[in-house]
């Protein structure tokens, strides 16, 4: 090889190599997110938390302002806000439309209005808060489609809205989790995470 085409060839070898050094060993995962609220955040964060593929899971409220993004405040039920979580997934696990069923079926009660359980206020409704055009979309379809369906002996409550999500107090983070056998959550909330498991077993994660 004379020495100019020796040079080029050095010279695309060493391009070559730079490219590789540049480029990771595989693309980084995806995550997606989801804002759901159907009652009392506790359960809805630990249901969510045994869910394969979802990454994290933050208590908080959503479909109000910022400045009444408290407990003591959302409380009064005069803010608009519902306790609702925000779940971080990998979509290549977990879909979309699989966080929904496992909303709709065990998470919490779709049809009741206002409340959940021993829950009763606007803050404990039942909704969907989409972080994308086709999050909703595929809401209102998924909806429709239960409705259609005959599924549950009353009609879904659960309304699409829209409104930023708010990270409740730390205290609230995680407290099915830390605090299993207290009262409120063995009786309303424990049930929940074990018809997860019953019913979704694939989805399932201890």
């Amino acid at each position: 090889m004379s020495g100019p085409q020796q040079t080029r060839h050095m010279k695309r070898l060493a391009l070559i190599l730079a490219l590789l050094a540049g480029s990771p060993a595989a693309a980084a995962p995806r995550t997606d997110t989801a804002v759901l609220a159907g009652g009392c955040f506790w359960g809805m964060e630990w249901v969510f938390e045994h869910v394969k593929g979802v990454t994290n899971v933050v208590s908080g409220y959503a479909g109000g302002d910022s400045r009444d993004a408290s407990y003591d405040k959302v409380s009064s039920e005069e803010t608009g806000h519902a306790e609702a979580v925000k779940i971080s997934y990998d979509p290549s696990q977990v879909s979309y439309a699989q966080l929904l069923q496992v909303y709709f079926t065990v998470a919490h009660d779709p049809t009741e209005v206002d409340r959940q359980g021993p829950d009763v206020g606007h803050s404990y409704r039942s909704a969907i808060f989409p972080q994308t055009p086709e999050q909703a979309r595929f809401a209102k379809a998924f909806i429709a489609r239960l409705n259609g369906a005959h599924i549950y002996k009353a009609p879904i409550a659960t309304r699409v809205e829209s409104g930023g999500f708010y990270p409740a107090e730390a205290y609230h983070q995680g407290f099915a989790r830390k605090h299993p056998y207290f009262p409120y959550i063995l009786v309303n909330d424990r049930p929940k995470v074990a018809a997860l498991r019953q019913k979704f077993p694939a989805l399932y994660k201890s």
